[in-house]
């Protein structure tokens, strides 16, 4: 969610960690509860199982013999959502992190994500929909086939990823759901427990953390549900065990953790926009051409390289998105 209080575009990080043991796809869908539902159904069900992410495999010459990024990606060509620049390896996508529900420092995620437990998890979907529940999380993600997204990140703090995602479109979810005439926005809340998120426990943030859509944005297909990252399980310090990734925004509105889905009628309150409504608002659409309030948006430092590159409009994705805000002042709406 790449909260946005601390700027800083010169900070270290780590040149290695140690990752989990990498999963096959198999053992991503087993490991969630999906291995039975996929063969049973799901599209693209039989790939999902076949596909390995990388050569080699975990066991025999695997990450330990091969370096952490081995099993980064699929051996697949390029979607119609990816980017083709070069991936930030998993150890700094994993290590250098903004999560305040952990802590303020980029590396308190990482070294307390062991508190956060992903399994049992439920996602309460309400609202301005025909079809409200309260759904396991494992059934929630067999109901669509995982997909494949490589996209950049930008931070609104002047910082980008490359992030390999695994997940399902949110258009997809919100279509199932069957929204009412009444529905304009979607309003997700993520997590609120002290025990699992030590952030938590001091005012940094009124807790939880809310983020919010408008819906059209949401059934955009671009707008993501991720629940895994370098074709591995979402790690808890990137929002396991589902995220939201919206890539034409600033960071901060990829809401982690999320234990709440609510279709609303009324713009939602969202964290960042109370807290600092000067600096943070609602929509929060890269725009190199519109600063922040104490630094320029002009440039970013991609992790992983020493110079700066130019930030482009809507992150690189204007062709995609910018028609939905044609007529917008996007300085307004910063």
């Amino acid at each position: 969610m790449s909260s946005p209080n601390d700027q800083r575009s010169g900070a270290e990080v780590p040149e290695t960690t140690t990752p989990p043991a990498p999963n096959t796809r198999r053992e991503f869908i087993r490991s969630a509860g999906l291995f039975t539902a996929t063969v049973a159904g799901l599209g693209g069900g039989l790939e999902l199982l076949t596909r390995r992410p990388g050569a080699g495999s975990p066991g025999v010459g695997g990450a330990e013999a091969q370096g952490a990024d081995a099993f980064t990606l699929p051996n697949r060509p390029l979607g119609p959502y990816d980017t083709n620049e070069k991936v930030t390896p998993w150890a700094q996508s994993t290590t250098y992190n903004n999560f305040y529900e952990f802590g303020t420092d980029k590396g308190d995620p990482a070294r307390l994500a062991a508190s956060l437990k992903p399994r049992p998890w439920t996602v309460k979907i309400d609202g301005e929909v025909r079809k409200p529940q309260t759904v396991d999380i494992d059934t929630l993600q067999s109901w669509f086939p995982l997909e494949d997204r490589i996209y950049r990140m930008r931070c609104v703090e002047g910082w980008s990823m490359v992030m390999p995602w695994l997940g399902f479109p949110l258009g997809a979810l919100i279509r199932r759901l069957e929204p009412t005439g009444k529905a304009k926005y979607v309003q997700f809340t993520a997590l609120y427990d002290p025990k699992q998120f030590p952030g938590q426990r001091g005012r940094v943030l009124d807790w939880p953390y809310v983020e919010g859509l408008r819906l059209d944005e949401a059934l955009h297909p671009l707008a993501f549900m991720a629940v895994g990252l370098h074709g591995r399980v979402l790690p808890g310090q990137n929002g396991a065990p589902l995220r939201l990734v919206v890539p034409w925004k600033y960071g901060f509105k990829g809401i982690k953790s999320i234990v709440r889905i609510t279709l609303t009628a009324e713009q939602p309150k969202t964290t960042w926009a109370l807290a600092a409504p000067d600096e943070y608002g609602f929509y929060a659409n890269v725009n190199p051409a519109v600063p922040h309030p104490r630094w320029s948006q002009a440039t970013e430092r991609r992790i992983g390289e020493l110079g700066r590159r130019k930030t482009l409009p809507f992150n690189g994705y204007a062709e995609q998105v910018a028609g939905l805000y044609r007529g917008m002042d996007l300085r307004k709406f910063y």
